[in-house]
């Protein structure tokens, strides 16, 4: 029997792949202290892993752990040297959040878009119509959206942009560009001519050394007055302080972050009192089909990785 151990709480339908299989036992960890982990891991052959963090120091003392499956795309919680250096092998839900993301993104471009929380807020105090003409929004219509990483949540997205009816144009050095124009895109090659032509610009790419602050002032200055920046794909890449200041000095018409360098958002954070930043906790999954899908995926790869039935595209390649 192998021993599974859950580290925080995940959605009831992944569970139960556990619960009707038994060959598999498992047991729900809430408490992630460092100090916990060290104590329970050592035990268990697999894992599953949300938001917390998976050190060298909690990992050394798990010599049994052969998988941790990842609850998500991302993996920048995971210390990959080690793992692999004792070959762990490190898996993710590759298929299940592209649609909740994407509409996260339009969500966020629709609402920054239309000042929808100004004319809330209008309503609410009483104004209605007062102040309403002078609320500046704008339209997705014909507008150019610039996609930095074509994966599945990119390929998702592209579909929902052209329902709108916008151009889109693709950054992503690693995707052919037949790919990209089988989708309705067209791929680009210079980023920074990119975001000089762009209204909206969504990323999706991984946080590593080389995107790390990919978006800074000097980004940000090269962008139209009335563009618009989304960020659900990790913290860090865009630079939070820049961000700030170029939308303080009107630079940019707004932002949208669903996530953020510290996580929870540190209350010292500048964005937190700006107005013209869209703010979400990391939740662009968090929809009900969506939370279940991931929990699905999470247990199933653990599932068919003991099993010999794994999709490799689930397999992250360190």
């Amino acid at each position: 029997m192998k021993k599974i151990a859950v580290i925080e709480q995940i959605h009831k339908d992944g569970l139960e792949l556990f619960e009707k299989n038994p060959e598999y036992e498992y047991e729900l960890i809430t408490n992630v202290s460092e100090e916990n982990l060290i104590k329970k891991l050592p035990e268990f052959d697999g894992c599953t892993l949300r938001v917390s963090k998976l050190n060298e120091n909690i990992l050394k003392h798990c010599p049994n752990l052969k998988v941790i499956s990842r609850h998500g795309v991302g993996y920048d919680n995971v210390d990959l040297p080690f793992i692999k250096k004792k070959n762990i092998s490190l898996l993710i839900t590759a298929t299940a959040n592209a649609v909740a993301v994407a509409e996260h993104v339009i969500y966020m471009m629709l609402s920054i878009s239309k000042s929808i929380n100004k004319y809330d807020n209008e309503v609410r105090i009483g104004n209605f119509k007062k102040n309403a003409f002078n609320i500046e929004t704008l339209e997705l219509f014909n507008k150019k959206m610039l996609i930095v990483g074509f994966g599945r949540i990119g390929k998702s997205l592209i579909k929902r942009c052209l329902g709108f009816e916008m151009k889109v144009n693709v950054f992503d050095p690693f995707v052919n560009e037949e790919v990209i124009k089988d989708f309705g895109g067209k791929k680009i090659e210079n980023l920074d001519e990119g975001l000089k032509n762009c209204d909206y610009l969504s990323l999706h790419i991984p946080l590593t050394e080389e995107t790390k602050n990919m978006i800074d002032y000097k980004k940000i200055k090269l962008m139209k007055k009335n563009a618009i920046i989304i960020n659900t794909s990790r913290g860090g890449i865009i630079n939070e302080i820049d961000l700030d200041k170029t939308l303080k000095n009107n630079m940019i018409f707004g932002a949208g972050l669903d996530v953020f360098e510290k996580e929870p958002l540190d209350k010292n954070n500048p964005l937190i009192n700006n107005e013209k930043v869209l703010l979400s906790p990391h939740s662009a999954t968090f929809t009900n089909e969506c939370k279940s899908r991931m929990a699905i995926e999470t247990t199933k790869n653990i599932i068919d990785f003991f099993e010999n039935k794994l999709d490799k595209s689930m397999i992250v390649k360190i």
